[in-house]
């Protein structure tokens, strides 16, 4: 069963802007007239496939004839893409195709009654021309494949949607793709599909499309991604999961710096999902913390000092404020940690340097398998923050000098060696913490280490005495 999404106003408009490229050259390929004889006399397409053709281009009526020619329009259009080579009218023929099937969406039983007859895949001749040489024939072929996946009561296999995901991935990740409104507009249809989600994600899809946002592009590319995020969070599992992807500080900074609108819309949706779907309530908790901690409150009050035409975002900046206020009432400091640890932001918020904190919490970095001792250890590992690495080295020395068996545990899991390595990092501050760290997972004695660091500290505060002459 097809799942049913509000649609925002953009979506009301067909599949692509008419200032798109793709539509652009489209305009254009209309207005060709090939020479259908010449194909008949080379023996390249047969009488049938001609006198269709022949018939289809020259009548004022094409949805009574396509009616009329159910099983040979689809033969016809199919022979036409499987024989003939130039170009320009393989272009012609998938505008044709796209046309006939964005005016009436069930037309794509045509095509799929003839492919299940021939016991061939529907988006066969589609998928081969993925690889063309040419990028209109890519990306007019991938529109069409997108409308054959989700126009239709069938799906497509799996083996073609791999192939067909990948090919959407590779797209959005060239550099200068001036399809890349089009490739977008393709993922955004297919995305509505709950089946072809999981499988999205089974390619990366999500840290693809945070990995773009994350960058330079411009607003609409911005909202189509966002958008196929706020489609995928309709599913309480992948809602559940997203913020692993850290999708909500990624989108927090684009709501920040954004000016249009329709992007602020597509955020504030994905935001109320994040809170509103998942079916774990302590997940619905931790999306909230992590909001407040993006700054999302902050934001929010600025948009209540707006006026919006929208009464969606008036609607969902309500539910989003009254949720994250009362979240910062119930937040707890570990509840507040563990989200800030799992963002990956790891800043100096107050809880790192509270020793209270750290003598009630640091067996409690032990929970759900060390979940957030890993994603510490994965930091000091992964990032290149000095800020984050002074940070998460600092939170190692502490949970090693709290919790008795905490050298060993960090030892396990690699942590020992990571930030040793921190030592001759470039960054002062880094080497700093780290050496603090290192000391903390040596020594035994805390009140002897208390008194060298202190002793340190005089030296330091000796010297700089001496040199400026200042008491």
């Amino acid at each position: 069963m097809k799942e049913i999404l509000p649609a925002f106003p953009e979506e009301n408009i067909d599949m692509f802007a008419a200032t798109s490229v793709l539509q652009q050259q489209a305009a254009e390929i209309r207005n060709l007239n090939p020479n259908w004889s010449s194909y008949l006399q080379s023996q390249m397409i047969s009488q049938d496939v001609f006198d269709f053709i022949s018939a289809y281009d020259v009548t004022d009526t094409k949805g009574q004839f396509l009616n009329d020619n159910r099983q040979q329009s689809a033969k016809a259009f199919f022979s036409l893409l499987e024989h003939i080579s130039k170009e320009s009218t393989i272009q012609y023929v998938l505008v044709l195709i796209d046309d006939l099937l964005t005016e009436d969406r069930s037309r794509v039983e045509i095509f799929h009654e003839y492919a299940l007859k021939k016991n061939e895949p529907v988006c066969g001749n589609f998928l081969n021309l993925l690889n063309a040489a040419d990028g209109f024939i890519n990306n007019m072929s991938a529109r069409i494949i997108a409308k054959f996946a989700c126009y239709s009561t069938d799906l497509i296999n799996q083996t073609d949607l791999q192939f067909y995901l990948n090919w959407i991935k590779e797209q959005l990740l060239s550099a200068n793709n001036e399809y890349m409104q089009s490739v977008a507009r393709c993922l955004q249809m297919l995305l509505r599909r709950d089946e072809y989600r999981t499988a999205f994600i089974s390619v990366d899809g999500i840290s693809t499309l945070l990995s773009i946002l994350s960058g330079r592009v411009n607003f609409q590319i911005q909202y189509q991604l966002i958008f196929c995020v706020w489609v995928m969070t309709f599913n309480p599992r992948l809602a559940e999961r997203m913020n692993k992807f850290n999708v909500i500080p990624i989108l927090a900074d684009i709501l920040s710096d954004s000016v249009k609108e329709k992007v602020t819309r597509i955020i504030l949706a994905v935001f109320r999902n994040l809170i509103e779907k998942p079916e774990d309530n302590t997940t619905s908790k931790e999306h909230c913390i992590a909001m407040v901690q993006s700054k999302v409150l902050k934001q929010l009050s600025i948009f209540e000092q707006r006026k919006f035409d929208d009464e969606d975002i008036v609607e969902d900046i309500q539910f989003l404020n009254e949720r994250l206020q009362a979240s910062v009432q119930d937040l707890s400091s570990f509840d507040e940690y563990a989200t800030e640890v799992k963002s990956g932001r790891l800043e100096w918020s107050p809880v790192h340097r509270s020793a209270q904190f750290w003598r009630e919490n640091a067996s409690r970095l032990n929970e759900r398998n060390y979940e957030l001792l890993r994603i510490l250890v994965h930091l000091l590992e992964t990032s290149r923050d000095p800020l984050v690495l002074s940070v998460a080295s600092f939170d190692v020395g502490e949970y090693v000098r709290h919790y008795p068996r905490g050298k060993h545990i960090i030892e396990q899991l690699g942590g020992k060696q990571l930030v040793m390595q921190l030592l001759s990092h470039d960054d002062a501050n880094v080497r700093y913490e780290a050496l603090l760290a290192v000391q903390k997972l040596m020594v035994h004695n805390w009140e002897y280490l208390g008194r060298q660091l202190e002793k340190e500290q005089g030296t330091s505060s000796d010297r700089t005495t001496a040199l400026t002459g200042k008491a």
